[in-house]
């Protein structure tokens, strides 16, 4: 019986100690209570790493289409652009358009 008295007090007797207790309970309150707890920043830290990814994207995005941008300041690349998106076309020209089946049915899967 003197031998678990013994073990409980020396566990106990750090719980005795008036400082002790304060550090717990500030721990306890900054991890799970406080505005800036531990969670809190362990979320924000996960939206800023999902943001820079976002940002990368994007910056890929601007260069592509800087690149088209560039493209299209010359009247060559002005007049490629506007007969392959817009199907445009001379007066004295005519266009013909072939669709393949295999084409129509990815364009139904894209809209």
């Amino acid at each position: 019986m003197t031998i678990f008295k013994n073990k409980y007090k020396r566990f106990l007797k750090p719980f005795k100690n008036m400082f002790f207790l304060i550090f717990i309970m500030f721990a306890v309150w900054m991890l799970f209570f406080d505005s800036n707890s531990w969670f809190i920043h362990n979320e924000l830290n996960n939206d800023i790493e999902a943001l820079e990814v976002e940002k990368e994207y994007y910056k890929k995005e601007i260069e592509k289409d800087n690149k088209e941008i560039k493209k299209l300041n010359n009247d060559k690349g002005l007049e490629k652009y506007g007969r392959e998106k817009y199907h445009m076309k001379k007066k004295d020209e005519d266009i013909y358009l072939i669709e393949y089946e295999d084409s129509l049915a990815k364009k139904k899967k894209d809209e």
